[in-house]
């Protein structure tokens, strides 16, 4: 196996990324970041989300569903 052979697997996400992986505009997603729903961190002058906190976000969207329900 080759290097090319290995995929990479991003290690965090930009905002504009997470907002394509769940269907959002990225006005949305950098809402949800500034009210706290989803977790980030700054990194020089740009915002990261690691796939951990996509993920959190996701199990917590599908948990007040069923709350609600």
């Amino acid at each position: 196996m080759t290097a090319r052979d290995t995929m990479l697997k991003p290690r965090w996400y930009s905002p504009a990324e997470v907002a394509i992986l769940l269907g959002y505009g990225l006005s949305k997603v950098k809402m949800k970041i500034a009210t706290g729903e989803l977790r980030s961190i700054k990194d020089g002058k740009y915002r990261r989300i690691l796939p951990e906190w996509v993920d959190e976000y996701i199990r917590d969207q599908v948990t007040r569903s069923e709350e609600a329900a």
